[in-house]
This record gives structure tokens, sequence and C-alpha cells, in this order.
């Protein structure tokens, strides 16, 4: 008789509980899926998986949603690809904008899966994930597929510096605090930031703050 394998370990993480209850008690009527623990925002994530990595049993895929308190998804999923390179990280958020997606693509997020999405389908999701896998809810690869068609518009056109640069304007630093969070001179940290303005053709720093927002890389006020 051939020997089953193990069931994937899943770290559910969303702000509201009944989300995470849902997807749990989906998962506990699968036999490859298990969910291992939960947190409520990605800063709780990465102190969970702090925990699991020294005692050896780091969960093989975190399903992350993206807007949260403290941290968001998308830096999470930066922190937690960079940290833990075997830990897949599957998207599963209520925004569907291209450039959320593109932003937690490029941090190494191996899925991305919208909230009305079926059990089934998140379930698929985790299993190509840890197959190495990409799978994108066909809505967003819709959207994808045009802007690839079309030229790079809002935070697309920003280097990964400069996205940083812009979460930490929108976070209201000043440029000596930029520098001093990115080990950058300050004359840099203001050349970032000019140039950032100028790609996404803003006036000033609140409306940067507005588009860091909007785009998803940290959340709103209030």
């Amino acid at each position: 008789m051939a020997q089953q394998n193990p069931a994937l370990e899943v770290l559910i993480v969303d702000d509201h509980a009944v989300v995470r209850r849902g997807i749990k008690a989906y998962f506990e009527v699968l036999d490859d899926i298990e969910a291992v623990d939960e947190a409520t925002d990605g800063q709780e994530a990465l102190e969970k998986l702090s925990a699991m990595a020294a005692y050896g049993e780091l969960p093989d895929v975190v399903l992350m949603d993206l807007m949260m308190p403290r941290l968001d998804g998308v830096s999470a999923t930066a922190e937690i690809t960079r940290l833990y390179p075997s830990v897949k990280v599957v998207i599963l958020t209520s925004f569907g904008e291209t450039e959320r997606l593109h932003a937690a693509l490029d941090n190494g997020a191996s899925g991305y899966l919208l909230k009305d999405a079926g059990p089934t389908e998140v379930a698929g999701a985790i299993r190509a994930a840890s197959r190495d896998e990409v799978f994108i809810d066909s809505a967003v690869a819709k959207q994808l597929a045009r802007s690839i068609s079309s030229p790079p518009t809002g935070i697309a056109l920003l280097t990964r510096r400069e996205r940083d640069v812009l979460k930490l304007v929108a976070e209201g630093r000043s440029n000596q605090e930029i520098a001093r969070e990115l080990s950058i001179s300050e004359r840099t940290a203001r050349t970032h930031v000019s140039n950032l303005l100028g790609k996404l053709n803003l006036r000033s720093r609140t409306q940067a703050a507005l588009v860091a927002v909007r785009a998803g890389l940290l959340p709103p006020a209030g």
C-alpha cells in the first residue's frame, strides 16, 4: 500500500476572524491541506514564523491577506520570502488591481486570489505553490494580460527602492529619516523622492501618500 504524502501545512494570515475561521473549517475536510496556525497581521505572521523556525516546523504555505494593520501583506510577503525561502506565499485579498498584483509578485508571492474565489480554487493555489507553480485568479490574470500589452503606469513604473521610499514618504518620514532607515545618504533619499514624484506625475508628498495607500503599500489611516 502506497504511503500517503503528509498534508501541506498552512499559516492563515488575515485580520478578520470570520475569514480565518471559514478557511480553517474548509481545510479540516481536506486530507492534503492542514491549517497549523493563524495570525491577525503581517507582523504577527513573522513572529509566529520565527517561533516555528526555531523548532524546525515552518509551514509549507502562508495564505496572506493584503490590507492589514501594523504590517501589510505585500511587505510581509517580501520579508517571508527573504527570511524563509522554502515557505511559499499565496495572496487572498479583496483587491484585484494590477498594481497590487505586481507588487505582490515582485515581492515573491506564488499565488494571487480574490476573496470571491471558491474553496477549491484556494486549495488549488496552495497545491500549486507547493509545486513551485504560480496560480493567479482568472479575473486578475485577464487584467494582468491587458497591462502587459499596455505601457506600465502607476507604481509599476517605480524601482523596488523607489517603492520602499514611497512607503516611507507615506508614513510621514523626512528625507533624513528615509536615509537613516534605508542606510543611504540624505542626498540619495532626496533624489529617490524627486524621481518617484516625477514618475507618478505628483506634486507633493501628500499625493504620494494617497497613491501608496491605494496601491496597498500601507493601510489607510483610521
